[in-house]
């Protein structure tokens, strides 16, 4: 993901992305968000739904939970988190399987392709991939 869409989830979410200057033998937040800006929006609106659910939870318990790595595998997000309640858990799993059906590039409705690198691509953006001959 670009630095500004990082800097704005970083920026307004700083609950979830609290450790974004750990070291990294700490968390692997620092490290940004590993996948493409389609996914942006997805990110954003599964970090406000999980930021909300940590402002509610009371102060010492918060410190529990937080981001620990933001990741494309396997042409789906993965959301790692150092704690999470059940409801956290369900708004990830969510969000996990709508990535599934999002492309990454552009945030499309997409298919899943393996060509090469298993990736979820809309039918736009895969025609460009097949035509640059980039495979992901």
């Amino acid at each position: 993901m670009n630095q500004e869409n990082t800097e704005k989830l970083w920026s307004s979410f700083p609950n979830l992305y609290r450790d974004k200057d750990a070291p990294i033998t700490e968390s692997l937040i620092p490290f940004g968000f590993e996948c493409s800006d389609g996914w942006f929006q997805l990110i954003w609106d599964l970090s406000e739904a999980l930021e909300k659910e940590i402002l509610e939870l009371s102060g010492n318990e918060r410190w529990h939970y937080r981001a620990s790595q933001v990741k494309e595998k396997f042409a789906t997000l993965r959301f790692h988190m150092t704690g999470s309640t059940d409801k956290m858990n369900n708004l990830i799993n969510k969000a996990e399987e709508k990535s599934s059906q999002t492309c990454e590039t552009c945030g499309k409705q997409g298919t899943t392709y393996r060509r090469g690198w298993i990736y979820t691509s809309c039918a736009d953006c895969e025609a460009t991939r097949i035509k640059t001959d980039v495979v992901m």
